[in-house]
């Protein structure tokens, strides 16, 4: 599709109605690898909330239309028009009516993986947002729900295993063929985003689960042939998310069967499809000797994000693609919840505020910035972003902040109960909580409607005489282009104030109420709370557990950042207080590396983490993450504008070096302190002393002593898990250049036939931050295990490029940007939503030095003047371009 070709912008303030409801969906899918065969039988009625006398528009894309009867009786062509895009009926009876379509198409074909496709032999669906009219003609549409039968038929040696939504009703042999059939039917009405089906020869892993009212649920996991061993965990997973849902949300599941299937090919991480999940199999498959402890971790969270839907995504749905937060912020939300208490809450919290910092912020900062919930789009496909998943989800937890516990579940409850079997919005939503605890939440409800990340400044002050302490905060919101003046937001501020002891003072305003639960309702541009009796100066401790997605700066000083490093009785402040010192020192030593002057000393977070480190009564996974230097992405972030890469690698470097030097005894220490003891085993506790020992190994290779890289290398060889294994790996590749090449060769080897642990090899490399890692990659892209049909191989090695190697993606002679800009042009005409999410690695390329900021900006144009890119590609590069 030319540029010009790309439809207009659809509008939040544009909506109505769909025109025609659907009742009742009767599939009937036989399954040919290019020619499968669809007949849907659609019940419909007129709306009374429609426009009366209107046609009936029902969405297509890529169709072959063979057949179209009206209750019984096949239409002449005059009464219909077919387009690429629709097929409409021009005057149908205004009352009941069943419409009979059928049409063909070619699975095998669809490299865009959006419809019905085959991936490596099995055929599989993707609906959302808009691929069911890929399949059939249909309002295609999350506001039309319907019931659905489903019959699916197939060659029995190619499609042994049948799977649809709901529940099995019948199957059998085709009297007189080589075929079988089975019929699906889902009692819940759904709207077809969430339509699926799956035929091929799968094996599989069961077990039945007994919900809270005594229901036996039979749990199904498919997976490629051969790979049942690997799927233990994942059910395990879904077991225990099945159970914490109804103990924390009261959600009971809803069907007898529950299945899950791994598909190869896959363009998201996963979908909720009513009773028939279909993930990519990097987030089911898992072994000690192929998975991670962070792949096991996103199993866990991925499993549980999926199976939530069930209720915030499915029972209740959206009104219209607007409202996509409403279903994915909340579950995003819900999974992190689970996380955090099956896992470490306050390790679960930090992980999840460095991907908000790391992904959204730049989002919220840059052309591509938008409104959690946005008021317009071309290409929805497009609005699957960190802002709508991540900053949503921050958004749903401010909202329990103001609410507590106890508000925060009347108020779910009140939305579960009143909205089941509804398509809803935004203010359905708000107004139950609102509903629930008499409270107004207009200004709240400006989180969904204005972009930006607030920046929140906090001075404080303590009156000796008075015996007080005044903290003034001013919020200002950035400007976006598109939106008008913006107003305040409700700032919910979690706050303490710690005494010289090291403990939390009580916390009463000066008109003598209590700061309930140590949080500031912050509702102006300026505001000042006092707090009484404070007979010593304490530090504050501000926006604890990141209670607001801001960004934050005060007049702290690096003795009071130090202090609350050493004693904050918030973890999550705790770590944020080393983090705050260290990205202060990397934009200053980046500075200086830009204008040749030496680099600062890191005194203060050397004193800091040596202080993390020698407190033996911490989680050793919390050890960890406070360990960590602030990665080049979260320096670039902090610096803003005129973003030189290799200057902010320079300090980084740096810094890992003077830290290693400095603390080698105490990381030497720990690492041998944190030695395995038995097997392996995923749960937290192991993962956490993994964690904490493979960090201190990664500062000690960062000092380049000749025994540090000898430990690095016994590491690899010695370890017993993928976990140790290709951390040590990656310390070998990047910190060893002379035993990178062996030590690559040798991982490959041992796991070439297992794609996706080739995949993390390949990953790996894209990241190597050196000048000939554009030449590497160049290669492997013509590596007997690389295709540019597989989303997870291209991400894997050009995502990982563009989104994790910054000094070479941002090379000064721009051959990184060219690098990606011919992969997205090139992948486009295959796959348009895998080219749109490349391209929008060049999101912060405005924040860059001119001369990297005029390449990327080149790149942008050359692939915006390409001829017939897709609209997915076209609303990137044109947002990006502004």
């Amino acid at each position: 599709m030319s540029r010009d070709a790309v439809p207009p912008p659809v509008r939040l303030g544009d909506y109505r109605p769909p025109d025609w409801l659907v009742d009742t969906v009767h599939l009937d899918v036989r399954l040919h690898p290019s020619a499968a065969r669809i007949v849907a039988r659609l019940t419909m009625r007129p709306n009374p909330a429609g426009r009366a006398g209107s046609p009936i528009v029902l969405d297509g894309d890529e169709l072959s239309l063979k057949a179209i009867t009206l209750d019984g009786v096949p239409l002449a062509g005059t009464a219909y028009v077919v387009t690429p895009t629709a097929l409409t009926l021009l005057a149908p009876p205004q009352r009941p009516l069943t419409l009979e379509i059928e049409t063909v198409v070619n699975p095998s074909a669809n490299t865009k993986l959006m419809g019905l496709y085959r991936s490596s032999g099995t055929y599989c669906t993707q609906c959302e947002a808009e691929g069911f009219r890929r399949i059939t003609y249909f309002p295609d549409r999350p506001d039309v729900l319907a019931v659905y039968t489903t019959r699916i038929e197939a060659e029995r040696e190619e499609a042994p295993v049948l799977l649809g939504n709901g529940n099995p009703v019948e199957s059998g042999a085709v009297e007189g063929t080589s075929r079988h059939y089975a019929v699906w039917h889902d009692p819940w009405p759904k709207p077809c985003y969430l339509f699926a089906l799956v035929g091929g020869r799968l094996d599989r892993i069961t077990e039945d689960f007994v919900t809270a009212t005594g229901k036996k649920v039979a749990l199904g996991i498919y997976v490629e042939p051969g790979k049942t061993e690997r799927a233990g965990y994942a059910m395990d997973a879904l077991k225990r998310s099945m159970r914490w849902d109804e103990e924390v949300f009261g959600c009971e599941y809803d069907l007898d069967v529950f299945n899950i299937v791994a598909v190869a090919d896959f363009n998201m991480g996963a979908m909720e499809n009513k009773g028939l999940n279909i993930f990519n199999d990097k987030y089911v498959l898992a072994s000690p000797q192929t998975a991670t402890d962070a792949d096991y971790a996103n199993i866990e969270a991925i499993i549980a994000h999926e199976y939530f839907h069930n209720w915030t995504g499915n029972r209740i749905t959206c009104r219209d693609w607007f409202q996509l937060c409403l279903k994915e912020g909340l579950t995003v939300f819900r999974d992190q919840e689970f996380s955090a208490d099956a896992r470490s809450r306050p390790v679960k919290r930090i992980s999840d505020v460095r991907l908000l910092k790391g992904h959204q912020f730049p989002e919220d900062a840059g052309p591509l910035a938008h409104p959690v919930r946005p008021d317009s789009y071309r290409e929805i496909n497009n609005f699957y972003t960190a802002t709508v998943y991540e900053k949503g989800a921050e958004v749903v937890r401010m909202l329990k902040t103001l609410l507590g516990e106890e508000g925060f579940r009347a108020g779910m409850d009140l939305y579960l109960d009143r909205h089941d079997g509804d398509a809803a919005t935004v203010e359905d939503f708000l107004t139950c909580f609102a509903d629930a605890n008499g409270v107004d939440l207009t200004q709240f409800a400006l989180w969904y409607a204005q972009s930006g990340t607030p920046q929140v400044t906090v001075s404080g002050s303590w009156d000796a005489a008075a015996r007080s302490y005044r903290l003034d905060v001013v919020q200002t919101l950035p400007p976006t282009p598109g939106q008008s003046e913006k107003q305040p937001m409700l700032i919910p501020l979690a706050v303490g104030l710690v005494g010289p002891d090291g403990q939390d003072l009580p916390l009463t305003l000066d008109d003598g109420s209590n700061a309930e639960r140590g949080v500031l309702l912050v509702t102006q541009p300026r505001q000042s709370f006092v707090f009484r009796d404070i007979a010593q100066r304490p530090v504050p401790s501000l926006n604890r557990g990141f209670s607001a997605p801001v960004k934050l700066s005060s007049d702290m000083s690096t003795a009071d950042l130090l202090f609350l490093a050493r004693h904050d009785s918030d973890p999550f402040n705790r770590f944020d207080a080393a983090q705050t010192i260290a990205l202060g020192h990397l934009v200053e030593a980046t500075a200086a590396a830009r204008a040749g002057a030496d680099l600062p000393a890191p005194d203060a977070l050397v004193a800091a983490l040596g202080a993390t480190l020698d407190d033996g009564t911490l989680d050793p996974a919390f050890v960890a993450q406070a360990l960590s230097i602030p990665s080049e992405t979260d320096v670039a972030r902090e610096i803003g504008e005129d973003v030189d890469p290799d200057a902010i690698h320079f300090a980084r470097t740096t810094l890992r070096q003077a830290v290693s030097a400095a603390l080698a005894p105490a990381l030497e220490a720990a690492y041998i302190r944190h030695a395995p003891s038995g097997a392996y085993s995923p749960e937290a506790a192991s993962a956490g002393q993994r964690a904490l020992r493979n960090t201190c190994l990664d500062l000690l290779a960062a000092g380049g002593t000749a025994e540090s890289l000898a430990r690095a290398q016994a590491h690899f060889e010695t370890a017993d898990n993928m976990t140790d294994r290709f951390f040590a790996l990656s310390l070998l590749a990047h910190a060893a250049p002379q035993a990178r090449e062996a030590a690559l060769a040798a991982f490959h080897e041992r796991f070439r036939d297992d794609p996706l642990v080739v995949d993390k090899w390949m990953a790996l490399q894209a990241q190597i931050a050196e000048p000939q890692a554009l030449e590497r990659v160049r290669g492997l892209t013509h590596h007997a295990a690389f295709a540019w049909s597989n989303p997870n191989r291209v991400r894997a090695l050009i995502g990982s490029f563009a989104g994790l190697n910054p000094t070479q993606f941002h090379r000064i002679d721009g051959a990184g940007h060219e690098l990606v800009a011919d992969a997205v042009i090139d992948i486009d005409g295959r796959n348009p939503q895998l080219a749109a999410r490349l391209l929008a690695a060049f999101k912060s390329w405005r924040s860059l030095e001119p001369v990297r900021r005029a390449s990327a900006e080149a790149a942008l144009r050359r692939v915006a003047d390409k001829p017939g890119l897709s609209p997915d590609v076209t609303d990137i590069v044109g947002r990006s371009l502004g």
